[in-house]
């Protein structure tokens, strides 16, 4: 998401056309893809431990790469690394939350571990908001970033050690077993919400940039405003258990679809006022936190019995949408422009919410016999 803060940054360093910056965001959402596969491999060797360390590490290296960068190569390096460590430690997160916390309160641990990231953001948006106002070069901010990256991998050591592995079937029949029809709507819902996030990290703060910015604020300061109202509104993440319960997980689904397809249209629309900024920022904040909350423990009920290897799944399918979403969407605005980019792009979510129905948003578990079995087996 840093990477999506300083973009304007990176044009200016790096003489970059639109079609490198959504190459370059894409290879970042390669470098999750890949963690989420290699994580998962740890987490069956290892337990959470060795994932999370090393995609602390892989953090770490990689913001530390981009703050040093001489060029887009060294650049893209960076990026990549320091997007794979989220691949790195999403899932093993989960599966500590599915061994160590009750199963009542779990979607509210979820939340509150997907909703942790509005805070890096909002911390990143006012680290971008400093630089600006002061003149401190982004290279500054970035070594800050990796500086913290490397406090949190003191803090994980010392928190991880006493989480033992998971015993869940991880073999290739288990891989398997996810590829059921009743499943099909969690990853398309994934792969969209990948897809629209993606794009919207990628470019949507550089377009208000180019578009003037909004009345009273310096033109220079507008991609740190979004990110800090991104990070904020996010904090509505905590919220999404009881939402949940509230309304029903269709529901949800459907707001939070519409959610996302509004702030990316918003884009588009009003990109230079502050009644285009504000809701737009702050619905995608909500979109990004409260659907990463979803997604967790949606996959938990669904496959209890495989919660890492399922959120590994839905979180993969989120990457294949976040890899090509960039890259294709780069190349649209340099062809017929950035509106008509944004405006495609929010036709997704907002199509898949139309076509969602109570059906399709299922939380029972979808091999009953297999769970029960899992359940009595981890009882006795």
């Amino acid at each position: 998401m840093g990477f999506g803060l300083f973009v304007p940054q990176f044009r200016s360093a790096f003489e970059m056309s639109t079609s490198a910056v959504g190459f370059v965001s894409s290879l970042g959402f390669l470098g999750f893809f890949i963690g989420l596969l290699i994580a998962q491999k740890l987490l069956e060797w290892r337990g959470p431990e060795a994932p999370v360390l090393s995609g602390l590490v892989a953090a770490t290296a990689g913001l530390g790469l981009v703050a040093l960068a001489p060029n887009v190569f060294v650049l893209a390096i960076g990026v990549f690394l320091a997007a794979a460590s989220a691949g790195f430690a999403w899932t093993p997160f989960n599966d500590a939350v599915h061994r160590k916390v009750w199963e009542v309160d779990r979607p509210t641990a979820l939340s509150r571990i997907s909703t942790g990231t509005s805070v890096g953001i909002a911390a990143a948006g006012i680290a971008a908001l400093v630089m600006v106002l002061t003149g401190v070069s982004w290279r500054i901010c970035w070594m800050f970033f990796a500086t913290a990256s490397a406090i949190a991998l003191i803090a994980n050591w010392a928190a991880l050690r006493q989480v033992e592995k998971n015993d869940e079937n991880m073999s290739e029949n288990g891989w398997r077993s996810l590829w059921q029809i009743a499943a099909f709507p969690l990853f398309v819902i994934a792969f969209v919400y990948g897809t629209n996030s993606a794009i919207y990290i990628s470019f949507a703060a550089d377009h208000m940039l180019d578009s003037g910015g909004v009345p009273g604020l310096t033109t220079a300061a507008t991609p740190a405003l979004v990110f800090i109202i991104y990070g904020l509104f996010g904090l509505t993440g905590l919220l999404t258990g009881r939402l949940k319960v509230a309304i029903g997980l269709p529901w949800l689904l459907r707001c939070l679809m519409l959610a996302g397809a509004l702030s990316t249209a918003l884009v588009a629309i009003l990109p230079g006022s502050w009644a285009g900024l504000i809701p737009s920022a702050g619905f995608q904040g909500m979109h990004v936190m409260m659907t990463s909350a979803v997604l967790a423990f949606w996959s938990e009920r669904l496959f209890p019995a495989q919660p890492s290897l399922s959120f590994t799944a839905t979180l993969l399918a989120m990457a294949a949408g976040s890899v090509l979403g960039p890259a294709i969407a780069g190349i649209v605005a340099d062809a017929y422009g950035a509106d008509v980019m944004f405006i495609g792009t929010a036709a997704l979510p907002a199509a898949t919410a139309l076509m969602l129905r109570n059906r399709h948003a299922r939380e029972q578990p979808l091999t009953p016999t297999i769970e029960r079995r899992a359940y009595q087996s981890s009882a006795s």
